[in-house]
């Protein structure tokens, strides 16, 4: 191999070997700590190795690890309990992944509208900018043409509209139309919240024309923008909904969400996950659900959230190179007028780890449970850096 990995170059990775986590802090293989202000891509909302969560798979390790899912498992009755009892979906399907969520999602959609109307309704509206997920449908369902470069023949299906635009909406739907689907904050497209409106439209148009409305929440659930589920800020009820990323503090896990009428599109032999809701994995996703709603976590990252924004905004007030600040809770994008890969490269060297979300937006992702003083120290630097890339860019321009 002459020294090189063996893993595939499928990932632009930074050059930052992470070997140990606690809470809030990431040290690499040379002992240097960070302060880690993306959670791995809002994953561990409740730090590095929550105490509570490691219980909880301590004690299942000697109980069991994995059992088919042709048979009943405690676990997996319990969270799916928990999750329906706090919020609007009926059922749950779990998986591993926020893609095989996803999947699943176009999968029920699709099938409802076969087997249950009795239609040939199949196509799903999504939007430009939109990231629902890797594998060939979910690529195809995102609205952005760079993940799908050489992929191609893509499946049929997908239509994209612009995002937050009411008057063109209603234009988007067809005779082939089963399912409109979205994120409330598109994430990965540079932190961009949903409006009122926009979603009010949406919500009169599913029932209009009878269509299914299914909520991305990979990103945005399980408490990241202050509320369990991000459609909740909104005042609705989507048919299906799904969820990854945060559910289990970092071990894989995926869910997909909805509502007791499309339970009979979904019957024995229609989906399928091998390792979907293992015990070792609904154990750590009870343990967090736990966390979440007896210490009130959301209504905290509420409240850290808007602590994080004004620090930002005071701490770039003036600067031409931000443009804004914005997001919800704990999902925030400090938008800038230029590319901020550099920026982001100089963060990391400062001690902070934040991602981009597109080419011009830096990321924040905090946990949970971040302290005010560990996001001072944050915010600190990503504004002293972007103050110096400001200056730079004023002395290339004079």
């Amino acid at each position: 191999m002459n020294g090189q990995s063996a893993i595939f170059p499928s990932y632009a990775r930074y050059p930052i070997t992470i070997v140990k986590g606690e809470g809030s802090r990431l040290w690499d293989a040379d002992g240097k700590e960070y302060l880690d202000l993306m959670s791995g891509l809002a994953v561990t909302n409740l730090g590095h190795c929550p105490q509570r969560v490691k219980e909880k798979l301590v004690a299942q390790l000697d109980v069991l690890w994995h059992a088919s899912n042709l048979f009943h498992t405690p676990n997996q009755e319990k969270l799916a309990g928990m999750l329906t009892a706090n919020s609007c979906a009926d059922y749950v399907f779990f998986c591993n992944s926020g893609a095989e969520a996803n999947e699943a999602a176009i999968k029920l959609a699709r099938r409802y509208n076969s087997k249950v109307l009795g239609n040939e309704r199949y196509e799903i509206i999504t939007f430009h900018q939109s990231f629902h997920g890797r594998t060939l449908a979910t690529l195809t369902a995102t609205g952005q043409d760079k993940v799908k470069e050489g992929f191609h023949p893509l499946p049929e299906g997908f239509v994209y509209a612009p995002y937050n635009d009411v008057a063109a909406l209603r234009s988007y739907i067809s005779d082939k139309t089963c399912a409109i689907m979205l994120e409330m904050v598109q994430a990965e497209g540079g932190v961009i919240p949903v409006q009122q409106d926009f979603i009010d439209e949406i919500v009169k148009l599913c029932k209009e024309f009878d269509l299914l409305l299914i909520v991305d929440e990979i990103q945005t659930g399980m408490g990241r923008t202050g509320k369990l589920f991000a459609y909740e800020h909104y005042g609705i009820e989507p048919d299906i909904f799904t969820l990854a990323k945060g559910i289990a503090s970092g071990v894989p896990m995926g869910a997909m969400l909805g509502k007791a009428k499309l339970r009979d599109a979904f019957t024995a032999g229609a989906h399928a996950s091998t390792f979907g809701g293992t015990p070792l994995a609904t154990s750590a996703a009870i343990a967090t659900l736990e966390v979440l709603l007896e210490d009130r976590l959301p209504q905290r990252v509420q409240e850290m959230g808007e602590y994080t924004v004004a620090k930002l905004q005071e701490g770039t007030a003036g600067n031409p190179l931000v443009k804004e600040v914005r997001g919800l809770g704990l999902l925030i994008g400090v938008v800038c007028t230029q590319p901020v890969a550099d920026v982001i490269k100089d963060i990391h060297a400062a001690g902070v780890l934040v991602v981009p979300a597109g080419p011009n937006v830096v990321r924040l992702l905090p946990n949970f449970l971040v302290t005010k003083e560990e996001i001072d120290k944050g915010t600190a630097v990503i504004c002293q850096v972007l103050a110096k890339h400001a200056e730079k860019a004023a002395a290339v321009q004079s």
